[in-house]
C-alpha cells in the first residue's frame, strides 16, 4: 500500500499539470484526464489483485529456482561422491594391476631360473650319455680289435702249427686234450 501511495503522490507532485493554464480539475484538461485514467488503471490492477498475483508468481518462480538450486547442489554432491568412488576404484584397480604385473615378472624370473637349471641338468645328462656312448664305442672298438687280433693270431698259429706239425704230433695232442677233458669232468 505504501508503494502505491508514494507513487501516486510523486505522480501528482511532479505532474506537469501545475504548469498548465486553466482549472486543473476539469475534463477539458488533458493532464487531469490522463491522471484519472492512470488512477483508474492502478485501481483496476489492485481490484484484480495483479500485484499480489505477480508477487505470488515471482515467489513461485523464486521457490522453483531455490528447489532447482538445491537439486543441483544435491546432484553436484552426488557426482562428487561418485567421482571420489570411481577414483578410489580406479586406484584399487591400478594397484591390483601393479601387483599382477609384479607377480607375473616374479613368476617369469622364477620360470627362467628353473628353465636354466633344467637346461643345465639336461646338458649334464646328455654329456653323460655321450660320454657313456663314447666309452661303450671305445670298449666295442677295443673288443673288436682284440677279436680280430685273436682271429689273426689263431690263423697265424694254425698256419705255423700246420707247417710244423706232423700227423703223429696231432694225434698226441688230441689224446692229451681228451685226457684233460676226461680228468676235469670226473
Amino acid at each position: 500500500m505504501r508503494f502505491t501511495l508514494a507513487t501516486l503522490l510523486t505522480a501528482v507532485a511532479a505532474s506537469p499539470a501545475f504548469a498548465a493554464t486553466g482549472p486543473f480539475f476539469s475534463l477539458g484538461n488533458t493532464d487531469f484526464v490522463v491522471l484519472l485514467a492512470f488512477i483508474l488503471f492502478i485501481a483496476v490492477l489492485f481490484y484484480f489483485k495483479v500485484p499480489s498475483t505477480l508477487g505470488s508468481m515471482l515467489d513461485k518462480r523464486a521457490d522453483g529456482i531455490k528447489t532447482e538450486l538445491e537439486e543441483a547442489r544435491a546432484l553436484r554432491e552426488e557426482a562428487q561422491t561418485l567421482l571420489a568412488s570411481y577414483e578410489r576404484k580406479q586406484k584399487e584397480v591400478q594397484d591390483q594391476a601393479d601387483r599382477i604385473v609384479t607377480a607375473a615378472r616374479e613368476e617369469a624370473e622364477s620360470a627362467a631360473v628353473q628353465a636354466r637349471a633344467e637346461l643345465a641338468r639336461s646338458l649334464e645328462r646328455r654329456i653323460a650319455a655321450a660320454e657313456e656312448q663314447i666309452g661303450s664305442a671305445q670298449a666295442a672298438a677295443v673288443k673288436d680289435v682284440r677279436d680280430r687280433a685273436v682271429t689273426i693270431a689263431i690263423a697265424a698259429a694254425r698256419d705255423v702249427i700246420a707247417k710244423q706239425m706232423t700227423a703223429a704230433d696231432g694225434n698226441k695232442l688230441i689224446d692229451d686234450a681228451i685226457a684233460q677233458v676226461d680228468a676235469k669232468l670226473h
